[in-house]
């Protein structure tokens, strides 16, 4: 279901579509050593980017692949990371691009303007990202204190503390207040 701001909205109303990531507790944020994840893939299909909001490391390698008869453009708007624009031909390979260092980067078709997607770009893999109902785990979290951060692409972000105990899980809720215009 999409609301009428173009948000994806589940069955009871609550976003489909977002990211959790800890903003400190986790070793000094560093970055995990000798990462080697797999490709990640965005198609462009019915003129549309899929899936609208993706995440990965740094310097993981990210495909954008044309599957549309029509001709695209690929254009990363990065700020910290080098932005890049490529003319994208049906049937051409995909378009390889990496990312050093975190951060959200908005992509876009130059040519369809209503095409666009979210890569978030992050230092280590202590993030999620909610399925279908609005769930999402951070497994293996050293015990400890942690501030969580949600993320939404049209809501901003919030951001509350927990403290983990050993062999402990907890429920974490964010609800985010749409503003009526």
């Amino acid at each position: 279901m999409t609301s009428n701001s173009g948000v994806v909205l589940g069955k009871s109303r609550n976003r489909k579509c977002g990211d959790q990531y800890p903003r400190s507790g986790i070793s000094d944020g560093a970055p995990e050593e000798n990462f080697t994840g797999p490709v990640v893939q965005i198609k462009q299909r019915g003129c549309r980017y899929a899936p609208h909001v993706v995440v990965v490391q740094t310097n993981q390698e990210v495909w954008v692949q044309n599957d549309d008869s029509v001709t695209h453009s690929v254009h990363p708007i990065a700020h910290v990371n080098q932005e890049l624009n490529r003319s994208q031909v049906p049937g051409t390979p995909p378009v390889v691009m990496h990312f050093s260092h975190p951060e959200f980067i908005r992509v876009k078709c130059d040519i369809h303007p209503w095409m666009h997607s979210i890569l978030a770009v992050f230092k280590n893999s202590h993030y999620a990202v909610t399925d279908s109902k609005g769930v999402f785990a951070v497994p293996n979290s050293a015990p400890r204190k942690y501030t969580v951060t949600a993320w939404h692409g049209a809501y901003g972000t919030q951001s509350k503390e927990i403290t983990v105990s050993p062999g402990e899980s907890q429920d974490l809720n964010f609800v985010f207040k749409v503003t009526p215009y």
